[in-house]
């Protein structure tokens, strides 16, 4: 039965098929074309070598004279303003950092607990800091937060001046209290 409807398929379509025979050497033509083409696709593809290599090497440049000329990320702290403001952190920096090596050398036991908050404090103040130092590059060097980094630094000092004072008067009212014993 199946051979019977692919019989009559081919009944219904034989007007349609192309049973036309190629004229002589059409073989001939057709595979030299084709060779044709297949040479002619190699200069495209050293073509196509050439233009990657030369995306290569601009990357190559490009990415070295990134790499070379990259500026340099900038600290968003008093020194970026002015010359003048640069020394004034300096100077600031270093009586902390003397400040805080002589709390730090004065612990003992019995001031632990004033030395540890007096930390904590210093830790909050430099958090707060950081914060500052956002402000400033957001605002442009706006003086009223340059003034509160200032305002921020001098509280450190004064933090570390009062726990000193402090612990010295806890050793003077200890002596006393021992020579009186």
């Amino acid at each position: 039965m199946k051979k019977n409807t692919i019989d009559h398929l081919f009944k219904i379509v034989h007007d349609d098929f192309d049973l036309e025979v190629p004229v002589d050497g059409h073989e001939q033509r057709f595979l030299e074309r084709l060779h044709k083409k297949q040479r002619s696709k190699k200069p495209a593809w050293t073509t196509m070598k050439k233009l990657i290599a030369a995306i290569a090497a601009i990357l190559i440049v490009a990415i070295g004279l990134f790499t070379v000329v990259k500026p340099q990320p900038q600290s968003n702290d008093l020194a970026n303003v002015s010359e003048q403001l640069s020394q004034t952190q300096n100077f600031f920096t270093t009586v902390i950092s003397s400040e805080l090596s002589k709390l730090k050398s004065i612990r003992t036991a019995e001031n632990d607990a004033l030395v540890a908050d007096a930390l904590k404090q210093l830790e909050y103040l430099e958090n707060n800091y950081e914060r500052l130092k956002i402000d400033l590059k957001i605002s442009g060097h706006d003086k009223r937060v340059v003034y509160a980094m200032i305002s921020n630094l001098q509280s450190r000092i004064d933090l570390l001046e009062n726990v000193l004072r402090a612990i010295e008067n806890l050793k003077y009212i200890q002596s006393e209290h021992s020579l009186t014993l």
